[in-house]
């Protein structure tokens, strides 16, 4: 990928040539703070998890304590899932890949990539292959 200097006052436009290194830098630049903000608040929380507990003697004061600890534990595994969608994506733009729809090769909107800078398929194929989801879970017996 071409170096290319990031401006801040800079938003992608339909106008331009798609993923050209203007645009390849701003959504680089884009996935570089995301991550490092999840992993900034990564760091928070693994400090807080492994913090002792055992102080909680009531009863209640424990049930609730272990309750925002499994939701906790649930939300770094999220995170956990983000930064590695944020690093495909990055490896994406490294290769020129980015911003293509795996299904259709067809590029993704860049309104959509706003909104979702890891986004892999176009929202066409993202809607289709919600469809197909929803099929095969509609077909699944129900106890």
């Amino acid at each position: 990928m071409d170096t290319f200097s990031f401006d801040n006052d800079y938003k992608p436009s339909d106008d331009e040539d798609f993923m050209n290194p203007r645009q390849q830098a701003y959504f680089k630049a884009k996935l570089e703070a995301w991550r490092d903000s999840i992993l900034e608040n990564s760091t928070e929380a693994l400090t807080h998890l492994s913090q002792d507990r055992t102080t909680d003697i009531d009863l209640n004061d424990r049930a609730s304590s272990e309750t925002d600890r499994a939701l906790e534990l649930r939300t770094h595994d999220r995170a956990r899932k983000l930064l590695s969608k944020i690093e495909q994506a990055l490896r994406k733009i490294e290769d020129g890949s980015y911003g293509y729809c795996e299904v259709t090769g067809e590029p993704i909107s860049l309104k959509r990539l706003e909104a979702r800078p890891v986004a892999t398929l176009s929202i066409e194929a993202q809607e289709q292959h919600e469809r197909k989801e929803k099929v095969y879970r509609d077909d699944l017996p129900v106890d």
